[in-house]
């Protein structure tokens, strides 16, 4: 290893002072008087490019605006919500890049407000009250960190995941202090790229020195790409055992448990997660999801209950949140509860036509459900007439695909099976790798006494899919790679799966390294791989055909279009 670049807080403070001036820093705080006294601080050490902001909306406008690289954000903010569901928020959005410090003010010393913070990893926490000495120290260290890692996090920013694990590689060796943090990186990325054998040498080679349960996360994952379950399992819950407040350890032991077909156990462990952090609501909501899957309908309906009361307010909520929630109380019986939240819903997203089309939905099965088959047939053919709209209209985002089930439901309740069978069937296709979809399509056929047919379905979706698939595999397989790529681009504009998008996507970036640069094909290409990365942008198909997008498009002087929406360096300045 090298020597430490930076062994003091001096060092640091030195090393970072210059650069501060030139940094652009946001104040997220709901009390004018405490912006003003960090705005203080903060001149202290030159910063002079300060915004603030004193509401949550507020943040949003200027984080589409601006390019920060430092954000001070106490930890209540305005409307209830605090700098944990903001920090949430801007990284689920890509609205910040990974380069960006994030440090969280507060007075709260609360062990679950303390934990949550901590889990969602802003860069420091500062408890309140503090010196200018000790934000100077806390800030120099941060950004400092931020720097050395800088074209890491860029290409982490980008998607460029061979380009991060190339940059890693120069790091080794540089600074002593960050050794293990380069480590950290790599394995992180190696796992993240299917890797899973080298991963597990790096967390190896880390803990013969330390027992650190970062590594230990990080062997427990490879060790699930080696598909050695069992193995993982027992490693994921030894470090819950052995450290009870590291919770991502609880989620990855649940998506094991799950993977493994053990339901209950994976619900218990997220249960067990959810107690010691209950304001994150992305785990909430898996807790209901699992829960429903377990027919555990009173654990699903308070899970949802808190996701839905987390994201009031804020632009992460989403239609799924309320129909999650009605969904279960409709199986429960509770229909006063169902129209209440179904009123909420119509309130909170006026104007909104997936809304009002989910809305519609559920006032059909709640009627239903009352004995009022004539009501429940008049909300379904408005809900029909107005879902045939949306499917025409190119504007519209995709349609969320629990809700398109709902619709289903809604028509089998009322006797229009050709119609169910119709949209069961694209739903199906579109998210055949998906457990936990397909089995909500069979307890939908199940609840409204169709269970054989619903059986005899997805065999033949699924019967569909090998062939549509294998035609165009066995093409290029057989050296044809132009017919291969037009079977799978038929395939995907076809059944849109993350399945058939990624492979056309490969087939095609295949073609183009063979023969050439096509501008046209390059653009589908592209298109079919957002798509996919918009279903599930961590899959390790996902990744590895954007890999092979960023390989052509390099090798012919294509501008890779980068997959974060975090605001680069070119951006407007000034207030």
């Amino acid at each position: 290893m090298g020597t430490s670049a930076a062994t003091t807080t001096a060092d640091l403070m030195q090393k970072v002072g210059k650069e501060l001036a030139r940094m652009r820093v946001l104040l997220v705080d709901r009390h004018t008087s405490a912006r003003n006294s960090l705005r203080i601080i903060l001149s202290t050490l030159g910063i002079s490019a300060i915004h603030n902001a004193g509401s949550s909306a507020e943040v949003l406008r200027q984080v589409s605006s601006y390019s920060f690289d430092i954000i001070f954000a106490d930890y209540h903010l305005d409307d209830g919500r605090d700098g944990q569901q903001l920090l949430e928020e801007l990284r689920q959005k890509h609205l910040i890049s990974l380069s960006t410090v994030f440090i969280i003010i507060t007075a709260e010393r609360a062990y679950h407000n303390v934990v949550s913070v901590a889990e969602l990893a802003p860069d420091d926490y500062l408890i309140k009250p503090f010196t200018a000495e000790q934000l100077h120290v806390r800030l120099a260290k941060a950004i400092y960190k931020k720097q050395f890692f800088g074209r890491v996090l860029e290409h982490l920013d980008n998607g460029a995941f061979a380009d991060a694990l190339a940059a890693c590689e120069g790091l080794l060796g540089r600074d002593d202090s960050f050794f293990y943090d380069t480590l950290r990186f790599k394995g992180e990325i190696l796992n993240i790229l299917g890797r899973s054998q080298e991963a597990q040498a790096v967390y190896q080679l880390v803990l013969d020195n330390s027992m650190v349960p970062w590594a230990r996360m990080g062997l427990a994952i490879a060790l699930r790409g080696l598909e050695q379950l069992e193995e993982a399992e027992t490693l994921g819950a030894s470090l819950i055992e052995d450290f009870p407040e590291y919770l991502v350890a609880y989620d990855f032991v649940a998506s094991v448990r799950e993977e493994m077909g053990k339901l209950a156990e994976a619900q218990e462990i997220l249960q067990l997660a959810a107690e010691i952090s209950p304001n994150n609501s992305l785990r909430q909501r898996m807790v209901g999801d699992v829960a429903v899957r377990n027919d555990d309908l009173d654990s699903a309906e308070r899970a949802y209950g808190k996701v839905l009361e987390r994201h009031r307010g804020s632009s992460l909520k989403i239609i799924d949140d309320y129909t999650n929630l009605t969904r279960v109380m409709l199986d429960k019986g509770h229909t006063d509860g169902v129209k209440k939240i179904t009123q909420e819903l119509r309130r909170d997203w006026r104007g909104n036509k997936q809304g009002e089309l989910a809305a519609l939905i559920m006032d059909s099965l709640c009627a239903d459900q009352e004995g009022e088959p004539a009501k429940a047939k008049e909300a379904l053919e408005k809900a029909l007439t107005l879902h045939n709209n949306l499917q025409g209209d190119t504007n519209q985002k995709e349609f969320p695909q629990k809700i398109a089930v709902d619709l289903a439901r809604a028509c089998l309740a009322t006797g229009d099976e050709t119609m169910a069978q119709e949209i069961l069937s694209k739903v199906a296709a579109e998210n055949h790798e998906d457990r936990g979809m397909i089995a909500h399509i069979q307890s939908v056929f199940s609840k409204t006494g169709h269970e054989e047919a619903g059986q005899s379905m997805l065999a033949k979706v699924g019967k569909e899919i090998v062939e549509l698939n294998n035609r165009g595999v066995l093409a290029a397989r057989g050296g044809d790679i132009e017919t291969s790529v037009q079977m799978l681009i038929e395939a995907a504009e076809r059944v849109p799966n993350l399945q058939f998008l990624v492979n056309a996507s490969k087939a095609i970036f295949t073609m183009l390294d063979r023969k050439g640069w096509n501008e046209d094909l390059g653009d589908r290409g592209l298109r079919y791989l957002n798509m996919a990365q918009a279903k599930e942008r961590n899959n390790a198909k996902v990744i590895s055909a954007r890999e092979l997008y960023h390989l052509v498009a390099r090798k012919y002087g294509i501008v890779v279009v980068p997959i974060s929406g975090a605001r680069g360096t070119n951006e407007k300045s000034g207030e």
